[in-house]
């Protein structure tokens, strides 16, 4: 299993994000998180934002369709998408991720 990690710069753009990603079967849960404040260097310049975090919960060999998703419908020109691999959980908790994917 893996977590996909993005943000939006609105609430509305997360769930865009996550309304997507669920209805192309391609994460079986997406938890929306925020605002929260997120401070990074961009073009030479500190910046300071407001964001909304999403969590997606998908499978490891989807990750280049997922990536691909998320960069189709998010307005920034270089969104945050990092991803980290779930290692243990409870089996029926995976078990309904795998039958939720395509």
């Amino acid at each position: 299993m893996l977590q996909i990690t993005t943000t939006a710069g609105t609430k509305e753009e997360a769930e865009k994000i996550a309304d997507y990603l669920l209805e192309k079967r391609l994460a079986a849960c997406v938890q929306i998180l925020g605002p929260v404040t997120s401070k990074y260097w961009w073009k030479g310049k500190k910046e300071i934002s407001e964001e909304f975090v999403c969590f997606i919960k998908t499978k490891k060999e989807f990750y280049p369709k997922v990536e691909k998703a998320i960069k189709e419908v998010h307005s920034y020109e270089n969104p945050e998408i990092i991803a980290m691999g779930i290692d243990q959980g409870s089996k029926e908790y995976f078990d309904w991720i795998q039958k939720e994917l395509k």
